[in-house]
């Protein structure tokens, strides 16, 4: 693939909706042209559970004057156009985003979807990895990651991922 955007969302809690994090890094002819990080603040109010806070690091403070889904969504569906997106484990990241589209009334667009950590899973072995998880398939591939659970640094690291094998 030579043109498309990987996103990653970050949620404040287990509920797919409270999405407290969006990154996007957008991939034309190959080469990473544009990126995108917006905290968001989760609607309605919801909690920050403990565990989640603790892996991301995002907390209440940290999106009491950021902006909704729909306000921050609306600049990533531009940086989006009519590219396919990619994440990995895209399951996760569309469950997400289709169900924040659902909470704030908009249409979801038929974005073409593709996946990453499921390319990894057919592409390389179990012998070979000893987790398919986007900090060890970046290792494998030799890409430089740091700061897991980062919607940029994932959405970055994906990208790169989807450069290599997809």
């Amino acid at each position: 693939m030579e043109n498309f955007v990987a996103v990653d969302v970050e949620t404040a809690n287990n509920e797919p909706t409270s999405i407290c994090a969006i990154g996007a890094v957008k991939v034309i002819n190959g080469c990473i042209v544009d990126r995108f990080y917006e905290l968001v603040k989760p609607e309605p109010e919801y909690y920050f559970r403990h565990f989640t806070q603790n892996i991301h690091g995002i907390g209440r403070e940290d999106t009491e004057n950021a902006r909704v889904f729909s306000e921050v969504w609306h600049d990533v569906d531009r940086m989006i156009g009519d590219l396919p997106l990619v994440a990995h484990n895209k399951a996760f990241d569309e469950r997400c985003i289709r169900a924040a589209h659902r909470v704030y009334g908009m249409d979801y667009p038929d974005y073409q979807f593709f996946c990453t950590y499921q390319a990894a899973r057919r592409k390389f072995p179990k012998t070979l990895l000893s987790s398919y998880s986007l900090p060890y398939v970046c290792e494998f591939l030799g890409i430089p990651f740091y700061n897991h659970h980062d919607a940029l640094a994932d959405a970055e690291g994906c990208a790169k991922i989807a450069m290599t094998i997809l």
